[in-house]
């Protein structure tokens, strides 16, 4: 009982923290602006932020529907197509050794020079955004799956093989579960990255989306519009990776007894 008390209080005093430094940030750029350091023009202050997102919410809520969806549905096939990478190349060695390399190089081009051929492939429907997502949000997923499946521990993987289990039930019982937090830590990344990616690729071609609204307020120059979709932006990812985390407590519920 101690112990939790503890953990709540040193968990609301972080969170004090953490606000005290966001109010901080926010407090000295609304300095900046209105000392005329930087013309509004720039960088508008924290409150016309404030008042363009209060003016534009309808249009920045539809617009991030469909960013939403985009970023959901890649989201989900990226995981989905990790997962089997990891656990097809965890079985096959030789599979791992001719794969994990072309996976690594997939990560090594950036996501803006491909959304270019991407679009010109597919056009400027969802099919290339989606694509895109997968693409930036898989490799999180297999990467940390396949680290927690190589640390299982040797000695729990003979003993249940010499208690006549198989490759599924060592995997059921010993490979997965012992994976499960390096899975979570890249869902957490993947969730970031899904709702990035989607930007990014309405920025090179879509008719609705965030990153098509960002570049109509931009060359409008209403970058008080633009710094209000940054702000939704994040806080979107902040929500997802938010969501991750209470998705690991309910999956992992151990981790509370081991901390206790």
């Amino acid at each position: 009982m101690c112990l939790r008390l503890k953990r709540k209080l040193q968990s609301t005093t972080s969170k004090i923290w953490s606000c005290s430094a966001i109010l901080a940030i926010l407090l000295v750029w609304q300095l900046v602006t209105w000392t005329g350091l930087v013309g509004a023009f720039m960088l508008p202050s924290p409150v016309q932020v404030v008042k363009a997102f209060a003016g534009e919410f309808p249009s920045l809520m539809s617009n991030a529907g469909t960013t939403l969806t985009e970023a959901f549905a890649g989201l989900f096939m990226g995981v989905v197509i990790g997962f089997a990478a990891a656990v097809v190349m965890d079985y096959c060695d030789k599979l791992y050794q001719a794969f994990y390399p072309i996976i690594v190089l997939t990560q090594t081009v950036p996501a803006i020079a491909i959304a270019p051929l991407l679009v010109l492939w597919f056009g400027y429907e969802m099919t290339p955004k989606i694509i895109l997502i997968v693409i930036t949000t898989f490799f999180p997923v297999t990467v940390g799956l396949l680290t927690g499946f190589k640390a299982a521990d040797p000695a729990a993987v003979n003993l249940l093989r010499a208690m006549g289990a198989g490759n599924m039930q060592i995997f059921r019982y010993i490979k997965f579960p012992g994976a499960m937090g390096q899975f979570f830590s890249g869902l957490k990344i993947s969730a970031s990255y899904a709702v990035v990616g989607a930007v990014i690729s309405e920025w090179l071609g879509g008719f609705k989306g965030l990153g098509v609204y960002m570049l109509r307020v931009k060359k409008a120059f209403s970058f008080d519009k633009m710094f209000a979709v940054i702000f939704l932006i994040s806080v979107i990812s902040l929500l997802l990776m938010w969501a991750v985390e209470r998705l690991q407590k309910l999956c992992m519920p151990w981790e509370e007894f081991q901390k206790d």
